[in-house]
């Protein structure tokens, strides 16, 4: 373990967002319609200087807990996690992934972080519930919410708006008695 591991698994360790992200690929990920096709990013262009706010913002923020996810092999930074919105009168918050290394996808390491994540937000953070909500064309997502012991919950018809049309968004969650 390194100083700035936060959690850590097999393959994978999640650590605080730092401004040597911003040299890498990250706001390449960002800009990229293949990786931002299922979620709200890439609809106005993503900056460096944009991209140091945000992490500057969300490192002080009581609300937000968003990591980097680094491949231990190689010390790289290849995605995101964050448990956001987080609500502390109610005890739950949003989940939310960014795996914008696309040479990663299709091997578990979201499924790896996933269950690090919901582990930390039900054990550390006395979260009671966490939801997702996806694409409904975003079959990947909602395997992953489903692998991670998520129920569906519900529907949001026409929630987003993505490639000149409204898509509905399918609501996942998981209560702390269930993991």
């Amino acid at each position: 373990m390194n100083l700035e591991t936060f959690l850590e698994s097999e393959r994978i360790y999640l650590r605080a967002l730092n401004e040597s992200d911003i040299k890498g690929n990250y706001a390449l990920w960002l800009n990229d319609p293949e990786i931002t096709y299922f979620n709200a990013h890439g609809r106005f262009p993503m900056t460096e200087d944009k991209l140091l706010s945000y992490i500057s913002s969300v490192n002080s923020s009581k609300s937000d807990l968003v990591l980097a996810i680094i491949d231990r092999t190689n010390n790289q930074h290849i995605g995101n996690i964050s448990l956001q919105n987080i609500n502390w009168i109610d005890s739950n918050a949003e989940i939310a992934f960014l795996l914008g290394d696309k040479s990663y996808w299709g091997k578990g390491i979201m499924y790896e972080a996933g269950c690090l994540m919901v582990n930390h937000g039900f054990k550390f953070l006395n979260l009671h519930r966490i939801y997702c909500g996806t694409s409904v064309v975003n079959l990947g997502m909602q395997k992953l919410a489903e692998k991670l012991g998520m129920r569906k919950e519900g529907l949001r018809r026409h929630a987003i708006f993505k490639h000149g049309q409204y898509v509905d968004i399918v609501e996942y969650g998981i209560l702390s008695s269930e993991l």
